[in-house]
């Protein structure tokens, strides 16, 4: 039985979550939180406690206090010697999994062998007040401590319980009851957080020239170049091509930086005087901090800067030559008027310049709630079974969000809501899916990758302003055994628009900022620094605290998006036939009019095309209502949901597994001989015939451009006597005549047709090309 081109567990499908706890759905709520479900939670504030009474034969106490609630146990850390010990952490414990109608917070002295017992209070669930923000937060109170009969003994604890809601401005930082089981060490990296993408400058170096170098060998020309570096980027200039001391290059070279400037510009110029082999012939190093921000293209002041002799080794002892001498002429300056390009430019989140003052004021607010997963699969084995802990990512402009872990679950309710500001509402907000592998936390951990576990992209410009869009998206992930479903997420996503105008406005802007249309970079520097970019990118947050991981941040961005793949060429070459197959339509639909297979319709054509040639005025007007008529009809068939990712459309459910391995292979490959050569014939295979259909356009061109060339003397005497000839006929006769006639001839019956090719067809046909001269 063949699978369906797309099956139901790849659909988007609708939801209809419980959203804001119970507020009629439309309604913008107060809370903050109204685009997820309420999650309802026991709060417990410890934050100090005084005169407490020593326990140690000593005389010393190490204190430290455990809230108990059923199965559920969570602990503060412990002070050495301390009676008036300050906590201040907030344990949070899940409404659902609450299973005791009482909470106990016990005081405790750490001991070597057993823990004494030093006082508790005791809360009557029922008794515990309710707080919503923005209700401000619950003052903490005193308690006297009690011993295991109820009995008042001496000490205080200072303690604050409610219940509240995942809006709480406490529950970030608590410690929650789900993740009991994760080692503190490990707690920070469970926790949600927010990052930012750090500020990425394009540097642009313009090296002009250089004097006075000191040349070794005196009785050769120099071959000399500039190499530029910058952190863990290279670059040189060409050989300059005047071979003296004096050389000129006047050659622009970009690089990427991000605030902070951790490195500096290290320039060095050489001179080549052997293969392989290159002489140091000084060297620069600039600090960025003080290099000029330009906003647009006026040309920064030049300077030159005193080239540094590289070391020279006299003996065992080595010591730097300062030459001031030889200096190198540089224009530097840091381009604020670009858009640093850190994503791929078709899942574009920010489209915005580095320089905050070439801002355009925001269009409105994207709100974007964070529900639930459903059917997630085991990412890895604990204890002899499966388990997973999931969390999200979602990236929009420069602002990351990062979902708390919650620990083994393949149902987590995460229900987080975040807010971005939209500057472009032709961008697209990237939601990923992930299995946190660095629960242990420290050296347990290290060298464990956090495992993808599927992505949603979401467009703006798809949207509805003001409406709540409450979707399960189908996690996809394409493996090399092919593409699997790895589960659901549940969204609900919200754009709001401050000003339809200014929104309606940004359609007739440019895209990028006007500096990539001004002084464009080319094909190959913007790929080169994309990828800079998004090493910069993944490093920084890398070091974050706890870290956004190296390849969460990749799969985000989509570094690997330009490597070469069989399927994705399948892909977008059904994609153009599919937007060619409404023009291959229409000229079928018009074969069959030429061909009154319908002779109706081609009788009403006639008429159409006679009132066309007698009121030409009619003929752009008629278009334009006719495209209008098209939309507004179409327009009952609007999409009425968020595009999602097509298994269909991607070709990953029918890609051959030979192909999907050919994707998956890394680059350079690691493939054996044969499999290499087996794919290199199968490529030659496709690129012999693009090159085919390629050298079959060249010769129609050739064609075109040989009418007149005089190539096929005789060809070109006949049509240039044609030409001749209707430049005399179409002058005297009136334009709307010869109209006429050209409609009449091409809508002519069958039985006035012919099934050979038509005279200019054939002779265009017999005109020379180049083919002849190709080896």
């Amino acid at each position: 039985m063949q699978r369906p081109l797309r099956p139901d567990e790849y659909s988007l499908k609708e939801t209809a979550p419980h959203l804001g706890g119970g507020g009629v759905a439309g309604d913008k709520l107060t809370t903050t939180y109204d685009l997820v479900e309420q999650m309802q939670y026991l709060y417990v504030r410890v934050v100090k406690a005084k005169d407490l009474p020593p326990k140690d034969v000593t005389g010393s106490l190490d204190p430290y206090v455990e809230v108990k609630l059923g199965n559920y146990k969570g602990t503060t850390k412990h002070f050495e010697k301390k009676t008036n010990p300050e906590w201040n952490q907030v344990f949070a414990f899940s409404k659902e999994r609450i299973q005791s109608s009482v909470v106990e917070v016990v005081v405790k002295d750490k001991d070597f062998v057993k823990d004494d017992f030093v006082g508790r209070v005791l809360f009557d669930l029922n008794e515990v007040p309710k707080r919503v923000p923005p209700d401000s937060p619950l003052a903490p109170q005193w308690y006297r401590l009690e011993d295991r009969k109820n009995d008042k003994v001496k000490g205080e604890l200072m303690l604050a319980v409610w219940m509240g809601t995942q809006a709480d401005e406490a529950f970030p930082d608590a410690w929650h009851s789900d993740a009991a089981t994760v080692p503190s060490d490990g707690l920070a990296n469970i926790r949600s957080k927010v990052y930012l993408t750090p500020k990425l400058w394009y540097v642009r170096v313009n090296v002009i020239e250089a004097q006075d170098l000191l040349i070794t060998d005196k009785g050769r020309y120099p071959e000399v170049y500039v190499k530029a570096i910058l952190g863990n980027q290279a670059l040189r200039t060409r050989v300059s091509t005047s071979k003296n001391i004096n050389p000129m290059w006047n050659e622009d070279l970009m690089f990427v930086v991000a605030e902070p400037f951790e490195e500096h510009l290290i320039l060095s110029v050489e001179d080549r005087v052997g293969p392989n082999k290159d002489e140091v012939l000084g060297k620069a190093i600039i600090p960025l901090q003080h290099v000029e921000r330009r906003l647009d293209y006026k040309a920064v002041n030049s300077r030159w800067y005193n080239l540094e002799k590289h070391v020279v080794v006299e003996g065992d002892q080595k010591k730097k030559e300062v030459k001031f001498s030889s200096r190198i002429h540089l224009r530097i300056c840091l381009d604020g008027g670009y858009h640093v390009l850190d994503e791929s430019t078709h899942y574009s989140s920010d489209l915005r310049p580095t320089a905050k003052q070439l801002w355009k004021p925001s269009i409105g607010v994207l709100e974007l709630g964070i529900l639930t997963a459903q059917g997630l699969l085991p990412m890895k084995t604990k204890d002899g079974r499966g388990t997973t802990d999931a969390y999200c990512v979602a990236k929009y402009g420069q602002k990351w969000v990062r979902t708390r872990t919650i620990i083994d679950s393949f149902a987590p309710k995460w229900n987080e809501q975040y807010t971005w500001e939209v500057y472009d509402p032709c961008t697209v907000i990237t939601v990923g899916v992930f299995d946190n592998c660095h629960l242990q936390g420290g050296d347990k951990a290290a060298g464990t990758r956090d495992t993808r576990i599927g992505k949603v992209r979401i467009r703006l410009s798809t949207l509805q302003t003001d409406r709540v869009y409450t979707h399960s998206y189908p996690l996809l992930v394409l493996l090399p055994s092919g593409v699997k479903k790895m589960g659901e997420v549940q969204l609900a996503v919200r754009f709001t628009c401050s000003s339809l105008l200014n929104m309606m406005h940004m359609y007739s802007q440019p895209l990028l900022p006007k500096m990539h249309y001004l002084h464009p970079l080319s094909v190959t520097q913007l790929d080169n620094l994309r990828h800079q970019a998004t090493q910069i990118v993944s490093m920084r947050l890398n070091r974050a605290e706890p870290p956004l991981r190296k390849e969460v941040v990749e799969y985000m961005l989509d570094v690997d998006s330009h490597m070469w793949s069989m399927r994705k060429s399948k892909a977008n070459f059904f994609r153009i036939m599919s937007v060619l197959s409404g023009l291959i339509a229409v000229s079928k639909w018009f074969d069959q009019i030429c061909h009154w297979k319908n002779p109706l319709t081609t009788v009403l054509i006639h008429i159409l095309f006679v009132i066309l040639v007698l009121y030409p005025e009619l003929i752009l007007p008629t278009i334009f209502l006719y495209l209008f008529l098209i939309g507004v009809w179409y327009f009952r068939w609007r999409p009425r949901q968020p595009p999602h990712m097509d298994t269909r459309l991607s070709h990953a459910d029918t890609a051959h597994p030979d192909e999907l391995d050919e994707e998956f292979d890394t680059f350079p490959t690691s493939r054996s001989p044969d499999i290499v050569r087996m794919r290199y014939d199968r490529l030659r295979s496709v690129a012999g015939r693009i090159q085919t259909v390629v050298g079959d356009l060249a010769t129609q061109g050739e064609r075109l451009q040989n009418l007149l060339s005089w190539r096929d003397p005789r060809a070109t005497a006949l049509f240039v006597t044609f030409c001749l000839i209707a430049a005399i006929v179409l002058y005297v006769t009136p334009f709307r005549v010869v109209a006429f006639l050209a409609g009449l001839y091409v809508l002519r019956h069958p039985r006035f047709r012919h099934k050979l090719p038509s005279v200019p067809l054939n002779f265009f046909r017999r005109l020379p090309a180049r083919t002849d001269s190709m080896l």
